[in-house]
């Protein structure tokens, strides 16, 4: 296995395939860099070299006690960066990753860095406080906790449904797509996915986004249950110096896996433009 040690010990799994300008993917929470599979193949068919990590805590990275928090996630994947000396590199992350990505920029600059994509992504600030008033209220994100303590097995099978939206009337469910990413889930540290909660919710990430300075695709669906659209890529749009917006009608916060065939044409037109 592909594996960097970082400064404070922890073991990073990652995935690097191919030649070309390389695409560094940034997971959600709770799963790996496997949940990036439609865009990895995809993408390394294109021409492309594509990279994906398993966060700390996460898939087969290591399982230590700390530094589950959106600095350590940052500077695990600058580590990664800079170990494979990547240079014109496209950032992309989903969710979590989203967030992830733009606290790398934030904080490690942007020499590297080529444009940027945030998909279903949670900054600018996810939770509800005083000063984000449409926020999720924190008894929301206090049960989320309280189940993935009680049975987390059984609260990641159920919540990939509001996930890729298969609560939805009509909808196709795909059981193996909610197989993958409860497989991706159990894989990775309860102490992680528990304390990732408050890192992808409470982390403001407003004056993050603001220091982003490199071409930005920010896209969403309008029927993400999980992340929705109002209370973060709305206003992630806004902050970012050089931002452009795409909305997907009835699209799901999982949308990368059920809506591959759209969301992967429209990622590469924008590598490319």
């Amino acid at each position: 296995m592909s594996i960097i040690t970082t400064q404070d010990g922890t073991q990073i799994f990652y995935k690097d395939w191919g030649q070309g300008q390389p695409i560094v993917f940034s997971h959600g929470w709770p799963l790996s860099a496997d949940d990036w599979d439609g865009q990895m193949l995809f993408f390394l068919q294109q021409g492309f070299r594509v990279i994906a990590h398993d966060r700390r805590g996460h898939g087969r990275s290591s399982q230590g006690s700390a530094g589950h928090d959106m600095d350590h996630y940052a500077d695990d994947l600058a580590a990664l960066t800079a170990h494979l000396d990547l240079q014109q590199a496209i950032h992309v992350g989903h969710s979590t990753g989203g967030g992830e990505v733009a606290r790398y920029i934030a904080r490690h600059g942007s020499r590297r860095v080529a444009k940027a994509v945030l998909i279903s992504a949670v900054p600018p600030h996810m939770a509800k406080t005083a000063s984000n008033p449409d926020g999720v209220p924190m008894e929301v994100l206090d049960g989320i906790r309280a189940a993935v303590a009680g049975n987390r097995a059984q609260f990641f099978k159920d919540f990939t449904l509001p996930f890729y939206g298969f609560n939805r009337p009509g909808a196709k469910i795909s059981e193996g797509i909610r197989d993958h990413w409860w497989q991706q889930g159990m894989m990775g540290s309860i102490q992680a996915h528990y304390e990732g909660i408050k890192a992808f919710s409470e982390t403001d990430f407003t004056e993050d986004l603001k220091k982003i300075d490199v071409p930005t695709l920010v896209m969403h669906g309008d029927d993400d249950q999980v992340v929705p659209i109002g209370i973060s890529s709305e206003l992630t749009v806004k902050l970012i110096q050089n931002a452009t917006l795409k909305v997907y009608a009835g699209y799901p916060h999982g949308m990368c896996a059920t809506n591959a065939d759209v969301i992967n044409p429209d990622l590469l037109a924008f590598f490319k433009g």
